[in-house]
């Protein structure tokens, strides 16, 4: 299982990239092993701006339907298109396979994630 150092990590099992002001987020690679395999990815928040750990959309498995919850609060300013006809690429790349870009209203929320070994001390 990896864990990238370079990203930011949640509770909820997604992993953050920051490049700017704009926060990419997809979830982590423990996330869909726990998952299963990927059905669907549904996000519908594209131009709206949430709060930290809100609904952003559902990913959907053959096991599960789970919430997805925004790791920062802001606006939700792309979506990972490709994602609707080939959502089983989270499953064979799950850092490759970005969800949302998020254009963070409070970049200091990123001080609340979690590190790469704090992740993985988490999930044990």
């Amino acid at each position: 299982m990896e864990f990238p150092e370079n990203l930011k990590y949640t509770k909820d099992h997604e992993w953050v990239s920051v490049d700017g002001d704009v926060a990419i987020v997809g979830i982590t690679d423990y996330a869909q092993g726990e998952l299963g395999d990927i059905v669907y990815v549904e996000v519908e928040t594209q131009g709206e701006t949430l709060d930290k750990e809100e609904v952003f959309g559902t990913i959907e498995a053959v096991k599960t339907v789970s919430d997805l919850f925004m790791p920062v609060s802001g606006e939700v300013i792309e979506v990972n298109e490709s994602l609707e006809d080939s959502p089983e690429a989270i499953n064979d790349a799950p850092y490759e396979n970005w969800m949302i870009k998020i254009k963070m209203s409070n970049p200091d929320e990123l001080n609340d994630l979690m590190d790469a070994s704090a992740y993985q001390e988490m999930i044990g």
